[in-house]
């Protein structure tokens, strides 16, 4: 049986703002992290990537194209030209007629910031590259944040390696091979733990339907919560509530949080702390 790990006492189902939000503000950056918590979030998701200086930025591609006015790998860059990406550069909310966050100044955030500008604030982190992964611990470490951090990966191999750096002092959701096999034992009415504290999961993988009432039932015997990503429409976060899942990523925020208040499981209050 997995350690009940203080990033998974919640008393209902876990709101998890995506990117900090990323449909309401241009994603991974410090103003969409502090409309979330201003809107009582308590649970922000972001990723790690690592600069060429030894830097773990708050950000979800391996190049700036996608979302900024720059371009090129993160890691063949140093911090502080990444710093220089205008990070609202893309953002529209209206499909591309308006950009009201581009020339604001809206940066891309390094980890150290995000961790220090909420302390009671809990953050899902997903590094993104093999070469982050020590760095990203050491930066855990030095804030003292294993207790507020849950890491979640693609790649098991990652995951292992926090496990391992960490002391197994951190929460980790389970990577593809690992949630795998779970699907299969889950028919078998639990589900091994293989290391992991939780499970990470969309509603489906390709053909396969991941979140399944047996799935959730085995889940639960065997004391792993399941968190369901990206969900944004209403209706099927009500479906996966009704389910029995711990937790939902969205980058819809205030809708989730509207489902949520609607059937008295919301629990987050007005800001943590002040950024």
């Amino acid at each position: 049986m997995s350690p009940r790990r203080a990033f998974l006492d919640w008393p209902q189902p876990i709101p998890f703002a995506h990117r900090g939000g990323a449909g309401e503000h241009p994603e991974n950056t410090m103003p969409a992290f502090e409309a979330a918590v201003r809107l009582g979030y308590r649970y922000l998701e972001t990723d790690a990537h690592l600069t060429r200086d030894g830097v773990v930025m708050a950000f979800h591609d391996s190049v700036l194209d996608r979302v900024t006015d720059r371009s090129g790998p993160i890691e063949t860059l140093s911090a502080a030209e990444v710093e220089r990406a205008d990070a609202g550069y893309t953002f529209s909310a209206d499909g591309g007629r308006s950009f009201p966050h581009r020339g604001r100044g809206v940066r891309i955030p390094r980890l150290d910031a995000l961790l220090d500008a909420w302390p009671e604030v809990r953050v899902n982190i997903d590094p993104k590259s093999d070469a982050v992964v020590a760095p990203l611990v050491e930066v855990l470490r030095r804030h003292g944040a294993f207790d507020r951090v849950c890491i979640g990966s693609f790649s098991d191999a990652r995951l292992a390696r926090v496990r391992a750096l960490s002391g197994d002092s951190v929460c980790t959701s389970m990577g593809p091979r690992a949630t795998a096999l779970a699907w299969a034992a889950c028919r078998t009415g639990r589900i091994p733990r293989q290391g992991a504290d939780c499970l990470q999961i969309p509603v489906r993988a390709r053909a396969v339907t991941l979140v399944t009432p047996a799935l959730l039932r085995a889940a639960k015997r065997s004391g792993l919560p399941v968190h369901v990503w990206t969900i944004d429409d209403r209706a099927e976060m009500e479906r996966l509530l009704d389910l029995g899942v711990d937790g939902l990523m969205s980058d819809a925020i205030p809708v989730l949080r509207e489902v949520l208040q609607a059937r008295g499981q919301w629990v987050g209050t007005g800001p943590a702390a002040t950024a």
